[in-house]
C-alpha cells in the first residue's frame, strides 16, 4: 500500500458521459442457431453414447441458452451427454476449482439435469511434426462424441488468422493444465498460431469429435451470429468467424489517453482479464512472444479497481495496470492466478502494481506520476470494462478531442467527482438513455 497527497478537489479532471454508437443490437434463436445444425451431424450416434459437450472459463454471451440448446439435440438423439470442463489450467487447475467456474455461469448438474465431469487426467494422443508432444482428455478421448462450445475472436495473445475459437478449445481446453502448458512452451519457440496448428493436425484426427459450436459476439457482447461446424471445417471456419469478430470487436474511441480507469476485470471478460486489444498492452510484454507487435492505444496510466467474483481469485492480468486497489488484492488467489501464469507463460501477468486503500488515492496517484499535463488538464477515461465500450466517461481535455463526430454523442455538462466516504467511486452502470437524449436524464445515478 501506498500513501501519496492528495491533490485538492478542484484540481481533479471534470468528466463527461459518452456513448458510441454501435449498430442495432442482433436478434439470434439460440436454439434455432445449434439446433438444425447439430441434428444434421447426430444421425450415427448409437442409442445410449456418451457424448461430452466441452464448455470453457470465458464468460460467453448466452451460455446457459447455449448449453442447453446443445443438450436437447443430443437427448433428442438418444445419446447420454455430460459436461466436460474444458479450461486448460484456469480455476486454480483442479477439478473442483473448474466445476465452480462453470457453475457461476449457470452450469451445473442441478440446472442442466446431466453429470458435470471435471478431471485433468490427460494421454499423449501423438507428436506434432517437430516432435512435441500432444496431450488431451482422458475423458474427451474415452467418450463415444465430444461437442465443443466457444466463443470466436481474436486472442489476446497474439495476431493472425486463427485466434480463440474451436481449434484453440480443442488443443489448449481439451489439454487441460498439461495440454495448456505444452502449447504455450511450443508458443513460445514457434509462434502462437503455428503452435496450433501443429497440435490441431494430431488431435482433430484422433478425439472422437462430432461438431462445433461457434459463435460470434457484436460490439455489446451480445450474440451476433452462431453455427455448428463439423470437425473437418473447424480451421477455415476459425479464420472466417475470427475475421468476422475482429470487424465487430469494440475498442476505446481514441488512440492516446493518459489515465484509463478500468472498474472492473476478470477471467469472465478476458482471457488476461482486460482485453489487449482495448487497453494497449500485451500480456507477455517484454517475455516470451515471437509473435506479438506492439498495439494502440497508448495507455500511460492504468488503473484497474476491481476483480469480478466470477474470476474466483483468478486475477491473470492484473500486472498490466500500473495501479490498483487493496480490495481488489484481497480478492486474488495467489495460486489460482500464480497456476495460470505458469501456465501460460505470462509471468508479467500476475505482477502485483501499486496499491491503495481508495479509489480517490489510486486516481490521484496516477495524475500525480504524468510528466507532463497538470491534474485538471489530464485525458482521462473510464471504462466499465473492456468488454462494455458503449458507455464511457472521458475527462474535459478528451472530450474536446472528440466533439463533432458521427460516431460519438457526448452528454454535458462536465460534472466533478464522486466518491463515497471511504473514497471509492459509485459503479459505471450504463445508464437507459436512448441516442439522441441530453441532459441528466441521459445521465447514469450518481454521474
Amino acid at each position: 500500500m501506498a500513501s501519496v497527497s492528495l491533490p485538492a478537489a478542484h484540481e481533479l479532471p471534470r468528466m463527461i458521459r459518452v456513448r458510441q454508437r454501435f449498430p442495432p443490437p442482433p436478434l439470434l434463436d439460440v436454439a434455432a442457431a445449434v439446433g438444425a445444425g447439430l441434428r444434421s451431424l447426430t444421425g450415427h450416434l448409437r442409442p445410449g453414447a456418451r457424448v461430452a459437450v466441452a464448455v470453457g472459463s470465458r464468460g460467453i454471451a448466452q451460455l446457459p441458452e447455449l448449453v442447453r440448446a446443445t443438450l436437447a439435440v443430443l437427448r433428442s438423439a438418444g445419446a447420454a451427454p455430460f459436461i466436460l470442463p474444458a479450461m486448460g489450467s484456469h480455476g486454480g487447475a483442479t477439478p473442483e476449482g473448474q466445476k465452480a467456474l462453470l457453475a457461476g455461469y449457470g452450469i451445473t448438474e442441478a440446472a442442466l439435469g446431466v453429470p458435470v465431469r471435471a478431471g485433468l487426467e490427460v494421454a499423449e494422443v501423438g507428436r506434432t511434426a517437430d516432435g512435441r508432444s500432444v496431450p488431451c482428455s482422458v475423458a474427451a478421448l474415452r467418450a463415444d462424441a465430444v461437442v465443443l462450445i466457444n466463443r470466436v475472436k481474436p486472442h489476446t495473445d497474439f495476431s493472425g488468422r486463427l485466434g480463440s475459437g474451436l481449434v484453440k478449445m480443442l488443443v489448449v481446453g481439451l489439454g487441460q493444465a498439461a495440454g495448456a502448458a505444452a502449447f504455450h512452451r511450443a508458443a513460445a519457440v514457434v509462434g502462437h498460431e503455428p503452435a496450433l496448428r501443429a497440435a490441431a493436425a494430431v488431435l482433430l484426427p484422433r478425439v472422437p469429435l462430432l461438431a462445433g459450436v461457434a459463435v460470434v459476439e457484436d460490439q455489446r457482447h451480445r450474440l451476433a451470429r452462431g453455427e455448428v461446424v463439423a470437425p473437418a471445417d473447424f480451421l477455415t471456419r476459425d479464420e472466417a468467424l475470427c475475421a468476422e469478430a475482429r470487424a465487430l470487436m469494440p475498442r476505446l474511441p481514441v488512440e492516446e489517453v493518459d489515465v484509463l480507469i478500468v472498474d472492473r476485470m476478470g477471467k469472465n471478460i478476458s482471457g488476461t482479464g482486460m482485453d489487449p486489444a482495448v487497453i494497449g498492452r500485451m500480456i507477455h510484454g517484454y517475455s516470451l512472444a515471437p509473435d506479438v507487435a506492439p498495439r494502440r492505444p497508448m495507455v500511460h496510466r492504468l488503473f484497474v479497481r476491481e476483480l469480478t467474483p466470477e474470476s474466483h481469485g483468478n486475477a491473470i492480468g492484473i500486472g498490466l495496470a500500473d495501479f490498483t486497489t487493496t480490495r481488489l488484492l484481497r480478492a486474488l488467489d495467489r495460486r489460482a492466478t500464480a497456476t495460470n501464469a505458469l501456465t501460460a507463460l505470462s509471468l508479467q501477468g500476475a505482477k502485483v502494481p501499486i496499491s491503495f486503500d481508495s479509489d480517490r488515492e489510486a486516481l490521484a496517484a496516477a495524475l500525480a506520476s504524468l510528466p507532463g499535463a497538470a491534474p485538471g488538464r489530464a485525458r482521462v477515461a473510464r471504462i466499465r470494462d473492456t468488454l462494455s465500450l458503449e458507455w464511457l466517461e472521458v475527462s474535459e481535455a478528451l472530450a474536446a478531442e472528440l466533439a463533432g463526430r458521427a460516431d460519438l454523442e457526448l452528454f454535458g455538462p462536465a460534472t466533478p467527482w464522486e466518491f463515497d466516504p471511504a473514497g471509492n467511486l459509485p459503479p459505471l452502470d450504463h445508464p437507459d438513455a436512448e441516442p439522441g437524449e441530453t441532459g441528466p436524464a441521459a445521465r447514469a445515478p450518481g454521474l
